[in-house]
């Protein structure tokens, strides 16, 4: 016995895989029906277990004990697939045309009443089939395990895989009874398995195939009338127990050797850390997506180690050291940007990977219990850390980009030097650009269902919308300083005072409990010590922009004024708000030549224009005279004499 191979052989992973790749994921049975039979198809010619060609049948020997291998193992295995797939399908059909028959009328309803029935025994037919080649399958492996040729857990999915089939068929008959035995001693199989798993994979497999089952069981326990049949762990342990050794051939043995070999094989590699939100564990309950969390637990790990090596190598010795460190903080800086980026692969991944489960959760129309953690729920959770991981990497390079600038004004305050400091024109502008990604990042995470349920991340990450607005408007005031447009500069810090006050009367009455502070990670710190600097800082610029805009132009628009002198600073003392004749000015100074003012004209038109006012002045009587007001003597004719006649004058 010794000298013959041991096989490794897991149903159950093997059927989740394909079904998820080949069309199941969104209950494409006919997609899935093909793939089983090109696979197959392919066992069979790699094996040389083909019927013959053409019309010739070459009926197959039996499969030995000795010779058989694992593709001997798959193929049967696709064959039950292939089978139950194939009735899944014509079941769905004999739905849909049930539901046609009751909205037509006459033959047409007739019609497809019957083609719906017979689909239905179609589908029963291939139910069977699947059945025994499942039947066959656990035989061989049972035969295996006694040959000590295969593990207990190998035996222990092929055994589950199994009575889930026999299960869903007889609760397709309405055989209930029966079926909510061969069901409950399935589910209570597979928490064997996801208690004994080596790796968090396996374990996230168990639990999906007992989601899968879950429904199936309170159906049935429904349909018996069952007190609590909403309540499937209950019912599994009232039934389980009574009859898995009748099903299943030495089965607490079984569970037992199952035990051992996970004690034995126990592995931390693939072990994923609890995930915990607000206190309760976040449920990972499909293989695909614990595979692509374990890749961002791994990027965690080495953004740890590189922070806790940069702590150690921190705070140089000497000056020399000291200059050294300074130029390596940009290299550090660097390599931080790069862990945070393989962070946010992983994490970019596995939002797409829950995201498609959501998706397909949505197209079966399956949902979870009430009050449980579903998908969605695990999705909006890891869109929750892709976005605070991204805002930690927008900050950190924000930083990595105002430390010279910061070093450069403390060196100039230390001289005593101006205020002003000369630094690349780019620098600003790409500021504000990782700040506006921020705030896209927090405003995002803002509409999230996790954060909306829960008021302190809500209130907390608010505050930080207002800070970062405020952060914001004072870098973007900076680009404007260099191009003279003091104006936009100060409307700018006003901004950033107005949200800087909304940040502080959001952030002050729960600064103690602040949720974003107190969790891990802490990805976006803010007290109230650092709105305290931020404000003196805002009001040291705008007073700054304030004093610099009155010794450009004395604190007047572009185009203000028609004039293209500039007012001397003197004025600005105490004539500031004085309007001067300024040409006059200069003019006495003798700084501007006086200009040459055109020949007075003769007196001649003066007197011209008197004589020609006293003319206007006599036409003006003339003419006043010559209309004298009429008089009933100036009347005549018959319209006279019709008037005397009317008493008219």
């Amino acid at each position: 016995m010794s000298g013959k191979p041991k096989l490794h052989f897991q149903a159950l992973l093997i059927a989740n895989e394909q079904r998820n790749a080949y069309g199941l994921r969104y209950n494409d049975y006919e997609r899935y029906r093909k793939h089983c039979y090109n696979r197959t198809h392919r066992l069979r010619s790699s094996l040389k277990m083909t019927y013959g060609r053409g019309r010739e049948f070459k009926k197959l020997p039996p499969i030995s004990l000795d010779t058989i291998k694992e593709g001997h193992l798959q193929l049967l295995l696709f064959e039950a697939e292939r089978a139950w797939a194939h009735s899944q399908e014509m079941y769905q059909e004999s739905l849909k045309l049930a539901n046609d028959a009751k909205t037509l009328k006459g033959a047409a309803a007739d019609q497809a009443e019957k083609q719906s029935n017979a689909n239905r025994k179609h589908a029963t037919r291939r139910m069977r089939r699947a059945i025994h080649w499942a039947t066959q399958l656990l035989s061989h492996c049972q035969a295996l395990y006694a040959q000590s040729r295969l593990s207990a857990e190998d035996l222990v999915q092929i055994t589950t895989y199994t009575l889930n089939l026999n299960g869903r068929f007889l609760r397709q008959r309405y055989e209930f009874e029966d079926a909510l035995v061969q069901l409950s001693v399935a589910r209570n199989l597979l928490d064997a398995l996801a208690s004994a798993a080596a790796t968090s994979r396996a374990q996230a497999l168990a639990i999906a195939f007992a989601d899968e089952v879950g429904p199936e069981i309170r159906h049935a326990a429904h349909e018996l009338h069952r007190d609590k049949a909403y309540d499937v762990d209950a019912v599994v342990a009232d039934v389980a127990p009574k009859h898995r050794n009748a099903l299943v051939q030495g089965c607490d043995g079984l569970l037992a050797r199952l035990k051992e070999e996970s004690g034995a094989a126990v592995q931390n590699k693939g072990k994923l850390k609890e995930l915990l939100w607000e206190g309760e564990p976040v449920p990972v309950r499909n293989p695909e997506l614990v595979d692509v969390l374990l890749k961002v637990q791994e990027a965690e790990e080495r953004l740890g180690d590189s922070d806790k090596a940069e702590e150690k190598s921190e705070q140089p010795v000497s000056e020399e050291k000291g200059k050294k460190g300074k130029q390596g903080k940009s290299a550090r800086s660097k390599r931080g940007v790069a862990s945070y980026d393989a962070i946010l692969l992983a994490l970019s991944e596995a939002e797409d990977v829950s995201r498609k489960l959501v998706e397909a959760r949505k197209l079966s129309g399956t949902t979870a219990a009430a009050g449980t953690r579903d998908n969605q729920f695990v999705h909006a959770y890891i869109v929750y850390q892709l976005l605070s991981r991204r805002v930690q990497r927008d900050l950190l390079l924000t930083s990595a980009l105002l430390h010279q600038l910061h070093a450069a004004q403390k060196s100039h305050r230390d001289a005593g030097s101006s205020r002003k400091v000369q630094v690349d024109a780019r620098l600003y502008p790409a500021i504000v650009k990782l700040l506006d990604s921020v705030l896209q990042s927090l405003e995002q995470m803002r509409t999230l269902s996790i954060v909306d349920e829960s008021p302190d991340l809500a209130t907390a990450v608010d505050a930080r919308i207002s800070f970062t607005k405020a952060r914001r408007c004072y870098y973007l005031s900076w680009c404007y300083a260099p191009l003279k447009k003091y104006a936009e500069a100060l409307a700018l810090t006003q901004h950033a005072s107005i949200h800087l006050r909304e940040c502080r009367s959001t952030l002050t009455p729960t600064i103690e409990t602040d949720a974003i502070n107190d969790g891990e990670p802490a990805f976006y710190s803010l007290d109230v010590q650092d709105l305290n600097r931020f404000e003196e800082e805002l009001v040291l610029e705008s007073t700054g922009f304030k004093n610099d805009w009155f010794a450009y132009n004395g604190g007047t628009l572009d185009g203000e004024s028609g004039k293209t002198h500039k007012k001397p600073l003197f004025f600005d003392i105490a004539l500031n708000y004085i309007n001067l004749d300024m040409d006059r000015l200069q003019e006495r100074a003798g700084k501007v030549p006086p200009s040459v003012t055109a020949p007075v004209a003769a007196p001649a038109p003066q007197v011209a224009e008197k004589k020609t006012q006293v003319q206007r002045a006599k036409v003006e009587e003339i003419e006043r005279a010559a209309t004298p007001e009429p008089t009933p003597q100036a009347r005549g004719g018959l319209g006279g004499l019709l008037g005397g006649w009317w008493g008219r004058r």
